[in-house]
């Protein structure tokens, strides 16, 4: 899950991470509002869960409330890689004399959370990780051992050098652990942490994004959803009972089981498609989750063919048959479908299948291959 930047500041305030005063409006009268409470030059940024923001005009500044109502105004008309904006933060325009980079998140290789940092703050960091990976310093906290003091103070230091600077950073560091830890975050990042009016460090940026399995345990965070993070095919899966993430192919794919549809979606690029989504329809044997994902992809108009991949184990092949031919009685079906059957029952869905001249493989290497020729 994630939310917008003017959230995330909200959290850092509560916890106490210096950040700049900042109003949010949704149109551009409240936006001249703000700027002549806060008095001085503010900087507009478009509240949008996608980067690029300040490249396609989200970010503007304004030096009198009658600029940042113009600024406004015309931020609020855009639409970010395919996202209105329909709110805009007004924020102190701070006059940058340093930027910094810091992220806390997990390493799940080494089963730790990892601080990264950097002197080049505002840049994306993944580019900065490829290009120059010797600028990003990595120190490693074990969440069961907490921070490693010493550690810590030795990884600021090459960062931030100057003993004031580091005394501040190792106070935001530690909140932003406490921050993570108490929220569940799974990403916690400030981009640019900057240095200020002579040595004062504030975060500028704010990312935050959250386990979304843990969202039960803090209602607060949960608030702050925002429907933008989700296509309409999303949001109806998660009504459905179906984990599904839309993406960009020609190949409609409906999986049992998240390794299985991970598997699945590599074999189709392996055979030169590309998958238009990952729906996992889980262990259940319920015909009607068959009948919904086929109802959610069969809308999306990108997709060419459809590939119906299923390893029964807990579910069972006859049911999903039984859902297949239930949907092609309530949904008008002109795409074509190859399907993939083996395990629980599959014998009795494929002869299912079979009294209504549908064939299924059971082969996936087989039935990838047809798919991507139906495409």
């Amino acid at each position: 899950m994630k939310i917008h930047e003017y959230q995330a500041k909200e959290l850092f305030a509560e916890f106490g991470i210096p950040v700049e005063p900042q109003e949010v409006v949704d149109n551009a009268a409240d936006a001249k509002k703000a700027a002549e409470k806060i008095g001085e030059t503010v900087v507009i940024k478009a509240q949008v869960l996608v980067g690029g923001r300040g490249k396609a005009g989200g970010v503007k500044l304004a030096k009198t409330p009658d600029e940042a109502e113009k600024a406004a105004a015309d931020i609020l008309k855009l639409t970010i890689k395919d996202i209105p904006v329909e709110k805009v933060m007004v924020t102190r325009a701070a006059k940058i004399e340093q930027e910094f980079y810091v992220g806390l998140t997990t390493d799940r290789a080494a089963k730790q959370l990892i601080l990264m940092m950097s002197r080049e703050g505002g840049v994306e960091i993944e580019e900065l990780a490829v290009t120059n990976p010797e600028k990003i310093i990595r120190f490693h906290i074990n969440p069961a051992d907490g921070i490693d003091d010493a550690g810590l103070k030795k990884a600021l230091q090459e960062v931030f050098e100057k003993p004031e600077l580091v005394s501040q950073a190792e106070d935001a560091v530690r909140k932003m652990y406490t921050l993570y830890l108490e929220k569940d975050a799974s990403l916690v990042e400030i981009n640019p942490y900057a240095r200020i009016d002579g040595n004062t460090l504030k975060a500028l940026d704010a990312k935050m994004n959250f386990d979304d399995n843990a969202m039960f345990k803090h209602p607060d965070v949960e608030k702050m959803r925002n429907a933008e993070e989700y296509s309409q095919d999303e949001i109806d899966a998660r009504q459905a009972g179906l984990s599904f993430v839309s993406m960009d192919g020609e190949i409609g794919c409906i999986v049992n089981g998240a390794g299985l549809a991970m598997a699945t979606m590599d074999i189709i690029k392996l055979y030169g498609g590309t998958p238009a989504n990952f729906l996992d329809v889980g262990g259940s044997s319920n015909p009607e989750k068959v009948v919904n994902a086929l109802r959610i992809i069969t809308r999306n108009p990108k997709v060419k063919a459809i590939l119906i991949n299923i390893f029964g184990g807990i579910t069972r092949c006859d049911d999903i048959a039984k859902g297949i031919l239930t949907a092609m009685e309530q949904i008008d079906l002109d795409l074509p479908m190859v399907i993939r059957l083996i395990g629980t029952n599959d014998e009795e869905g494929r002869a299912m299948l079979a009294e209504k001249d549908i064939s299924a493989y059971q082969k996936l290497s087989d039935a990838v291959e047809q798919v991507v020729k139906s495409a």
